[in-house]
C-alpha cells in the first residue's frame, strides 16, 4: 500500500511545492549557468530506471561546453579545469540535483531510493538485482547516500539499497531525508573520482549518455 500509493503520493505533493517554492532558485541558478559559460541550462544523463528501464535524469550543467567529448577523466588534462566556477558551487551543495524534482514529479523517480546507476555500471545493476533493488524508483537520496555515499564501494552500495528496499516504509524514509539534510550541510562522504574512486571510465558531461567528470558525485555518481 505505502510503497505502490501512498509513496508516489508523497513523492507528487512534495515534487510540485517543491517546484513551486524553489522556482525563484531554478532561476538564479539557470542565470548563472549560462553567464557563466554560455550554453545549455540542464543537463540529460542516461540513467537506470525502475525494473531497468532506461531514463533521462537532469542536472544544471555544471562543466564547461569546451570540455572534450567522449574523453575518459583520467585521459583529461586536469580534469578540474573543466567545471565551471558556479558548477563548482552547485556541486559542492548538491543544488546541480535539483532538476531532478521534476524527474520526481513527472514519475521517473522517487523523493527517497536506490541513487539511479548509469547505464553502463553493469556491476552496480547486477550487485542491486541479488537484493530486488532495481524494481523499485531510483531516488534523489536514499538510504546508501547516508551511509557513505561516494566512500562505498559497489558491493556495499548495493546491500545498503537492499536493506532500503526490505525495510521501505514512511519511516524509514523520514529517516532518509532527515539524514540526507544532515550530510549533505556536513559534506559526509564526497570523495574526488565518486563510488569508491573507481569510476576511472567517466567521460565529459559533454557526453549526455556517460558520467560527468565530478566532484563528490554519488554514482552513481551520483
Amino acid at each position: 500500500m505505502y510503497a505502490k500509493i501512498i509513496k508516489r503520493l508523497i513523492d507528487i505533493i512534495l515534487s510540485a511545492l517543491g517546484l513551486f517554492l524553489l522556482s525563484w532558485l531554478f532561476l538564479i541558478m539557470a542565470v548563472a549557468v549560462v553567464i557563466d559559460d554560455p550554453g545549455p541550462v540542464f543537463f540529460k544523463q542516461k540513467r537506470v530506471g525502475i525494473h531497468k528501464k532506461y531514463f533521462k535524469l537532469h542536472k544544471f550543467r555544471s562543466m564547461k561546453m569546451s570540455t572534450p567529448h567522449d574523453t575518459p577523466t583520467h585521459l583529461l588534462d586536469n580534469p578540474d579545469q573543466y567545471i565551471t566556477r558556479i558548477g563548482r558551487f552547485l556541486r559542492k551543495s548538491s543544488l546541480d540535483e535539483l532538476p531532478q524534482i521534476w524527474d520526481i514529479f513527472i514519475g521517473k523517480m522517487s523523493i527517497i531510493g536506490p541513487r539511479p546507476a548509469l547505464w553502463n555500471q553493469e556491476d552496480l545493476i547486477a550487485e542491486r538485482d541479488k537484493y530486488g533493488a532495481n524494481d523499485v524508483k531510483p531516488g534523489l537520496t536514499g538510504w546508501a547516500q547516508i551511509n557513505g555515499r561516494d566512500e562505498l564501494e559497489i558491493p556495499v552500495k548495493a546491500a545498503f539499497d537492499g536493506e532500503y528496499v526490505k525495510n521501505m516504509s514512511f519511516a524509514f524514509d523520514c529517516r532518509c531525508f532527515f539524514g540526507t539534510i544532515k550530510s549533505v550541510l556536513k559534506h559526509d562522504g564526497v570523495v574526488e573520482g565518486g563510488t569508491g574512486s573507481m569510476n576511472d571510465t567517466r567521460v565529459s558531461e559533454n557526453d549526455n549518455d556517460r558520467e560527468p567528470v565530478r566532484v563528490g558525485d554519488d554514482s552513481s555518481q551520483k
